[in-house]
């Protein structure tokens, strides 16, 4: 799929995880990712156990450090053929840089194409209040996005995570060619959970978003699979 709907697996366990994956057919080839804690619960293993199933995975670990240390961690996420990675924008030029040699060198190592690199801008859960008084940015939120998208570029990554509100202004500013790729993506009828900047799979299509991020309105829905299609059918205009 071009445009991916990449179901977030958000589970504390790799068997929790791989009991909810197995619902879907290999003939799907869905994209998931593998955060945080999932990642450090289960390891590398789980990034293996996903792809011998025929899915993609995108593996957001948002790595954020110096960049010798940022370079060195993505010459190993690069050797685990995963298809999308993140890292902080707000490490600067010079670490994203690192970053993207990282992970081609670690890609080449193994004769596999180097994944995405995706920069995080502000989190979906970033408001107005908390960019201007906890982190000490002036302007809006869509300002700093646009400004991280903007560096990112520059300094070699493929694209941004960002919310769909702010996919428009990215691309007029640095070129549709670069992903923004949207998590805090729900459908009309679901809750907002702890996310500020949410839109619809719809509205979303229509910003120009490269690709979704969902996860509680397909992990926590009574027919997973179902809500799955529905927002890929919403998402692809059918």
């Amino acid at each position: 799929m071009k445009r991916p709907v990449i179901i977030a697996l958000d589970f504390p366990t790799a068997e929790q995880a791989l009991t909810f994956l197995d619902q879907f057919p290999a003939a799907l080839h869905v994209t998931v990712k593998i955060g945080m804690e999932l990642f450090y619960a289960a390891g590398p293993a789980i990034v293996k156990a996903v792809q011998d199933r025929g899915h993609a995975v995108f593996l957001d670990l948002k790595l954020h450090d110096i960049p010798n240390t940022v370079e060195a961690g993505m010459r190993v996420i690069g050797q685990l053929g995963v298809t999308y990675t993140t890292v902080h924008a707000a490490g600067g030029h010079v670490m994203l840089a690192a970053a993207k040699r990282g992970l081609v060198a670690g890609a080449a190592s193994q004769g596999l194409p180097a994944p995405k690199l995706l920069a995080i801008t502000q989190l979906t859960s970033t408001n107005q209040t908390i960019l201007n008084e906890d982190q000490q940015i002036a302007g809006t939120v869509q300002q700093s996005v646009v400004h991280y998208a903007d560096l990112a570029k520059r300094s070699g990554c493929d694209g941004v995570i960002c919310s769909a509100q702010e996919v428009a202004a990215i691309h007029s500013a640095v070129g549709s060619d670069f992903l923004g790729i949207t998590p805090g993506i729900r459908p009309a009828s679901a809750q907002a959970d702890d996310q500020q900047r949410v839109m619809t799979p719809v509205a979303a299509a229509k910003a120009g978003s490269n690709g979704l991020v969902v996860g509680r309105p397909i992990t926590r829905a009574s027919a997973p699979v179902n809500a799955y299609q529905q927002i890929v059918q919403e998402w692809s205009g059918q």
